[in-house]
């Protein structure tokens, strides 16, 4: 660590992509890390998606411009893994990450994640939907959002599973989460929006079907401007899914980047994580070793059952589904 913190201090510099303050902690995480090592971590397009890091990571590739780390969904990081995108690299903290959240040759890992969640402005929503039948009343009319295009956009293809689950779909089958925006769409429900904080302040979107790290941050935010934001996790399409760190294998600024592996991995980046109500990877293993931050978890959103996760095979029939059907069944 001595070593890989000198490099990266004589680098100076960390390119990122697509990292918003108030996503899962980010804000605090690169504040956190400046001062602590006197890196200046530069964020390009930091409202993209996590299509717009893979496409980054190839324009860029040798230009000294690409990003030197990414955060992208795990659907995202598998074939970036594949197509030799990434560079093989294991923090201290590898052995404790489940090793259902990893890559075993090390190319990416999970380091936090949260639930589908349906948020709204209960000021001009009057009474707030809890399961996604309940976005297919008239009352919700004009007034349903994504957080994004599922075709690009990790956390939308979520939303898309989470309504496949609750529609008779499964980990195989994402066609009935297609369906379900169709009809949302057909009933003039479905606003094809994308949902920010910014269309949630106008009050454009009043209804936005996002991760609950983000509803719940959201809520602390809006408080103080006299907005009524609250979160649900539809109990009737629970999905739950991770997001994976990697390192670029043509980073301009290499020990700066495994440096910032190693602080995302860390306790104190954990538990940052966990201030912008992500659910860390390393949770379970840092509750044993007491280093968890308790107070913050204890904010967490309970949640029954044990959350399972669709297999490398399963995201990418998902995705290829989702590419072929999504654009003529919701925005033609």
């Amino acid at each position: 660590m001595a070593a890989l913190t000198a490099a990266a201090k004589r680098e100076g510099t960390l390119n990122a992509i697509a990292l918003p303050d108030d996503w899962a902690g980010y804000g605090a995480l690169i504040d956190g890390f400046e001062k602590k090592y006197g890196i200046k971590v530069t964020v390009e397009n930091p409202e993209g998606s996590s299509q717009d890091e893979i496409a980054a990571l190839k324009e860029h590739r040798r230009d000294g411009r690409a990003p030197d780390v990414i955060d992208v969904g795990t659907s995202f990081a598998q074939p970036a893994a594949r197509q030799g995108l990434l560079a093989p690299y294991e923090v201290a903290a590898y052995g404790d990450i489940p090793k259902e959240q990893k890559d075993p040759r090390a190319r990416w890992a999970n380091n936090y994640g949260g639930y589908v969640s349906i948020g709204c402005d209960a000021a001009r929503v009057e009474t707030c939907p809890a399961t996604f039948a309940d976005l297919l009343k008239p009352e919700y009319k004009g007034k349903v959002a994504l957080n994004g295009d599922p075709t690009m956009s990790n956390s939308a293809l979520a939303g898309v599973y989470a309504a496949a689950l609750a529609n008779g779909g499964s980990f195989d089958d994402i066609q009935p989460g297609i369906d379900f925006f169709a009809e949302l769409k057909k009933k003039g429900n479905f606003i094809p929006v994308q949902s920010t904080p910014a269309t949630i302040e106008k009050g454009e979107t009043p209804i936005s079907i996002d991760w609950d790290f983000l509803n719940l941050w959201y809520a602390d935010e809006f408080r103080s401007k006299g907005i009524d934001w609250r979160t649900a996790i539809p109990f009737d399409g629970s999905f739950a899914q991770y997001y994976a760190q990697a390192v670029n294998k043509d980073a301009p600024h290499p020990a700066a980047a495994r440096l910032w592996q190693e602080y995302t991995f860390s306790p104190e980046g954990q538990n940052l994580r966990l201030g912008g109500y992500a659910r860390p990877v390393l949770m379970e293993a840092m509750e044993k070793n007491g280093t968890l931050d308790k107070a913050a978890a204890d904010k967490l959103p309970t949640v029954e059952g044990t959350p399972t996760f669709p297999t490398e095979a399963q995201t990418e029939k998902a995705r290829r589904t989702v590419n072929r059907n999504w654009a003529k069944a919701v925005e033609d």
